[in-house]
């Protein structure tokens, strides 16, 4: 079974913007903000942490990939 086949990941594919990257940061969010919310339920600091961490990279990568498309005319 390929990722494609799966209803939700064909349509954002088949609506996207064309770009495998864009597509992947899209699905891949709401996985994100499940893990955010699993990690702070918990009350150890060091997973409240790699929950913040978490959120940032996310943020940050899918800020830079968006602004370097939009430098590089795409």
């Amino acid at each position: 079974m390929k990722l494609e086949t799966l209803p939700f990941v064909s349509a954002v594919l088949e609506s996207g913007a064309d770009d495998r990257i864009y597509d992947g940061l899209l699905l891949t969010g709401p996985v994100v903000i499940l893990l955010i919310a699993v990690l702070e339920t918990t009350r150890t600091r060091f997973l409240s942490g790699v929950a913040k961490a978490l959120a940032i990279a996310y943020v940050t990568a899918f800020v830079a990939y968006v602004l370097y498309r939009g430098v590089r005319g795409e």
